[in-house]
């Protein structure tokens, strides 16, 4: 698998990139960080940016040790290891505990296998092209936006579901399996590259198209432009936000 990635943070960020990418020879996981509102007290010491090192890292190493079991066991087994490391440290029950997107991908001989967690979708194309989107869209269907109704509804039935403290949200993932032989190219997206379609209105054709051939930087640079001139009032949530973009090229197997 030839993988080309970009994991840029966001141009007003203070402080560290909320994204990650973590890739081996067989797969990719992205993660994408939910930026802490000011004033709120998540009852943890640690920042978003941690738990997403901490989720990457505990993720990495079962992908690369070549586990078998499936994306969700393993995820939920990385936010189990997560959360054991600041137990004894953090109020672990309070629902603004630092917490992250997922987006995973791993291929096999015979298998593409992917699993989407809250708003970092994956797209996949054919070798005839036809596109196909995973993408776990349970966030927009919230019935209010408001800070005590996203509090309420994160990580609960109904609601949406993060990697943040309950190795339960792994089972509540969008997941799935698909014929390698039906697959050529597969990208994964945290939502400031994936806002290109979704909020800027381009067929996933097209971005798919724009990774292809001019690679995730490009893709990134144009999101950034439409960023920058969106009118207040026509979006929700961050003007800026940080963005990774993925390209994945399935190789033939000889």
């Amino acid at each position: 698998m030839d993988i080309w990635s970009v994991c840029e943070p966001a141009p007003d960020r203070v402080g560290p990139n909320e994204d990650l990418v973590v890739s081996g020879p067989d797969f990719v996981v992205v993660l994408d960080g939910a930026t802490a509102p000011k004033g709120i007290e998540s009852g943890c010491v640690h920042s978003v940016a941690w738990l997403v090192a901490r989720l990457g890292t505990q993720l990495a190493l079962p992908l690369l040790g070549r586990s078998e079991a499936p994306l969700a066991d393993l995820l939920a087994d990385a936010i189990t290891a997560a959360r054991g490391e600041h137990a004894d440290t953090c109020d672990l029950a309070n629902p603004e505990s630092p917490s992250s997107t997922v987006a995973m991908v791993r291929v096999g001989d015979e298998q593409v296998e992917h699993l989407v967690l809250a708003d970092s979708p994956i797209v996949l194309r054919a070798p005839d092209r036809q596109v196909t989107v995973v993408a776990d869209n349970r966030v927009d269907l919230l019935p209010e936006y408001t800070f005590e109704a996203v509090r309420r509804l994160r990580n609960q039935p109904g609601g949406f579901w993060v990697a943040s403290t309950e190795p339960k949200a792994a089972y509540e993932a969008v997941a799935g399996t698909t014929e390698r032989t039906a697959i050529e190219l597969i990208a994964l997206l945290t939502d400031g590259a994936s806002r290109y379609s979704e909020r800027y209105g381009h067929p996933w054709e097209d971005l798919v198209d724009t990774l292809a051939t001019a690679g995730p930087q490009t893709l990134i640079d144009k999101v950034r432009r439409y960023d920058a001139d969106a009118p207040a009032g026509t979006f929700r949530g961050k003007r800026h936000d940080d963005a990774t973009a993925v390209l994945c090229r399935l190789l033939r197997r000889r």
